[in-house]
């Protein structure tokens, strides 16, 4: 396996690749924005886009997906379906958070928890982690201890639950119920910021810690 981040939109969402280095086939996490970047990195380096997956239906990590599917021929996966509403709202979240081209889509396959997502000889499981959006999903990757994070979680920090049907007690029991388990040693790719390791946020991040309440 080999990936590489690209931080797109005035949010600096960490758009990723990731792909099989020995068929070159890959996917692309979170494309929010600046399709003709993200387009440039994938064929500047001659690898086959399969797949686009998306963690959650905020326009910063969606806006790109409709022209990048476009232009791939490709399908979209994900997120849950508890996130059309936002998906629908495309436009006004654009209005909003102003982040550039983002034309209307749908995905072509909603995802639930338990269903892998594969991709040349790699796989990503999909765990279901409400809290941020109801419908907010991550990849894991096994094999490399990698998954992908959404904005479910941070380098000392969790996701915003402000938005509508944010949750923040659905979030951290995602984080401590199903994220934290995969084990300590699994990195991260979060949605915004540096990578971590989840044995670091188990230890240190102050929204983890058993005295920190939950409400």
């Amino acid at each position: 396996m080999k990936y590489m981040i690209i931080p797109v939109t005035p949010f600096m969402q960490n758009c990723h690749i990731i792909w099989d280095e020995n068929t070159l086939e890959a996917v692309i996490v979170d494309p929010g924005g600046e399709a003709e970047k993200l387009i440039a990195a994938i064929e500047s380096r001659d690898l086959k886009l399969t797949k686009i997956l998306l963690t959650h239906g905020h326009s910063d990590h969606i806006g790109a997906s409709a022209t990048i599917s476009k232009h791939f021929s490709v399908p979209i996966y994900g997120p849950q379906k508890e996130d059309a509403f936002w998906i629908e709202n495309l436009a006004q979240q654009n209005a909003m958070f102003n982040i550039g081209d983002c034309p209307d889509f749908t995905p072509d396959y909603w995802l639930e928890e338990g269903q892998t997502v594969t991709c040349g000889g790699l796989s990503f499981d999909v765990l279901h982690c409400p809290g941020h959006t109801p419908g907010h999903i991550i990849f894991v990757n096994h094999a490399d201890k990698l998954i992908s994070m959404g904005d479910v979680l941070f380098k000392g920090g969790v996701g915003r639950s402000d938005f509508p049907r944010g949750d923040h007690q659905a979030l951290i029991s995602s984080i401590k119920n199903k994220v934290l388990p995969l084990g300590d040693e699994y990195q991260f790719i979060p949605g915004h910021g540096p990578m971590s390791d989840l044995g670091y946020e188990r230890k240190t991040n102050p929204f983890l810690q058993d005295e920190q309440p939950v409400w």
